[in-house]
C-alpha cells in the first residue's frame, strides 16, 4: 500500500459511475493539492441520484455528534449507529467528528492507529490493517451517501498522522487529509496539549466533487484557525469547507463558532463541523477509560452559511445535526458582495511555497 503523494497519479475506471483521482506537488513539494472528480453517467434513480438536488441546488448534511470510549469496537457500533440515525433523515452527505474512533489523547494514537488507503479507486482494504476504514467503506456504499469520516489515528512508515478519509456513495476513497496544523498548545493553568509529542503534521491541501461539481475542502480541527488554508480552498473552487474538530472547554466556548463564522464569512462559502460529544471522566481507577488522560471535547457541532449565519447546531450532548445547503446561495453572495474580485492582487497576494525535503 502506498503510503506517498510524491507522485502524478491518475486512474480512471471503466465502470459507471466514472472516477477520477489524482495528487500533485508544487515546486519541490512540501505542499501537494489532491482532489478527485466523480462523474456519474448513469440516469437518474433512487440508487444513483445526486447527492445534490438539481431542482434547488440543496443538499442535506447529517453532523454526526457521539461519545467516543476507549474501546475501538464499540466505537465503531456508535459510529454506524449514527450514521443511520443521520441517513434515516434524508442526509445525502455525513460528516463524523475528530478521533471518533480512539481516546484523544497523544499516548493512545499509537495504539489505536490504523494503515490507512490513499486516495484511489481500489474497492478491497485489508480489514486486519484498517478496520475503520473498512467500516467507512461499508457505511457509504450501504447508505449511498458521501462519507465524511472525521479522522482516526493513522501509522505510516513509522509516523503517525492525524487523517481524515472521504468516501463517495461506491465506496472509493476520493479524498484523504492529514491534519496539517498540529494542535500544540500551552494556556497555563487551564490546557496543555501538543499534539507534535506523537503526531506528524500532513501537508496536503484537499478536496473532493460531488457528481453535479461541487468543490469541498477538508481540514482537521486545529486547521481551521489558519485563515490561509481556507482561502486556498476557496481558491480552488470549494463552496463547502469540513473540519472534523473536537475543540476543549477553554478554546470551545471562545473560539469555536467564531472561527466557523469567520471562515464562512472570508470565504463565503459554508462551514461545517462535527465533534464528539461531551463526556466526563470515570471515578473509577481501575476504569480501562482511565489509562489515558481525559480529554473534555465542547461539542456543539455546527452548520454555517456563506453569510456568516449558523442554520444548524446542538449543545455537547449526542444527536444528529441536519442541515439543508442551498448551494446557489454561495454564488448570491458572491455576487452580492464580490470581495473575490475586488483583491488588490497588485499590492498582495496569496502563494504557496514549498520547501525541500531533507
Amino acid at each position: 500500500m502506498r503510503c506517498s503523494y510524491r507522485h502524478l497519479a491518475v486512474w480512471a475506471s471503466t465502470s459507471s459511475p466514472m472516477t477520477k483521482s489524482f495528487a500533485f506537488r508544487i515546486g519541490k513539494g512540501e505542499i501537494r493539492f489532491r482532489s478527485s472528480i466523480r462523474m456519474s453517467t448513469s440516469t437518474a434513480s433512487s440508487s444513483s441520484s445526486s447527492a445534490v438536488e438539481e431542482s434547488n441546488k440543496m443538499l442535506r448534511v447529517g453532523l454526526c455528534q457521539f461519545h467516543v470510549t476507549s474501546d475501538k469496537e464499540t466505537n465503531h457500533k456508535t459510529c454506524a449507529n449514527y450514521i443511520h440515525k443521520a441517513v434515516s433523515q434524508g442526509a445525502k452527505l455525513v460528516v463524523l467528528p475528530e478521533i471518533w474512533n480512539s481516546p484523544y489523547a497523544t499516548l493512545a494514537f499509537p495504539e489505536y492507529a490504523e494503515t490507512l488507503p490513499d486516495v484511489s479507486a481500489a474497492a478491497s482494504i485489508d480489514a486486519s490493517k484498517s478496520p475503520s476504514a473498512v467500516l467507512l467503506q461499508q457505511q457509504a456504499k450501504e447508505h449511498n451517501i458521501w462519507l465524511v469520516g472525521g479522522s482516526v489515528p493513522e501509522v505510516c512508515d513509522g509516523k503517525y498522522y492525524n487523517t481524515c478519509l472521504v468516501f463517495d456513495p461506491s465506496g472509493q476513497v476520493v479524498a484523504k487529509h492529514r491534519k496539517m496544523h498540529l494542535f500544540d498548545i500551552d494556556v497555563p493553568g487551564k490546557i496543555t496539549f501538543f499534539e507534535s509529542d506523537t503526531l506528524t503534521a500532513g501537508d496536503t491541501v484537499s478536496t473532493f466533487q460531488l457528481e453535479d461539481g461541487t468543490m469541498i475542502g477538508i481540514g482537521i480541527c486545529y486547521d481551521i484557525r489558519f485563515a490561509e488554508y481556507a482561502m486556498l480552498l476557496q481558491q480552488l473552487g470549494c463552496k463547502i469547507l469540513i473540519y472534523p474538530g473536537a475543540f476543549n472547554m477553554t478554546t470551545g466556548p471562545l473560539h469555536w463558532e467564531l472561527l466557523q463564522r469567520g471562515r464562512a464569512n472570508d470565504n463565503q462559502c459554508f462551514v461545517l463541523t462535527a465533534s464528539p460529544a461531551r463526556t466526563v471522566p470515570s471515578d473509577n481507577d481501575d476504569n480501562e477509560s482511565n489509562k489515558y488522560p481525559h480529554y473534555t471535547a465542547w461539542g456543539h457541532s455546527t452548520a454555517v452559511s456563506p453569510w456568516g449565519k449558523v442554520i444548524a447546531t446542538t449543545d455537547e450532548t449526542e444527536g444528529v445535526v441536519i442541515a439543508d445547503l442551498n448551494l446557489a446561495e454561495v454564488d448570491e453572495v458572491r455576487s452580492a458582495i464580490p470581495v473575490g474580485k475586488q483583491k488588490r492582487s497588485d499590492v498582495y497576494n496569496l502563494v504557496t511555497r514549498a520547501a525541500d525535503k531533507k
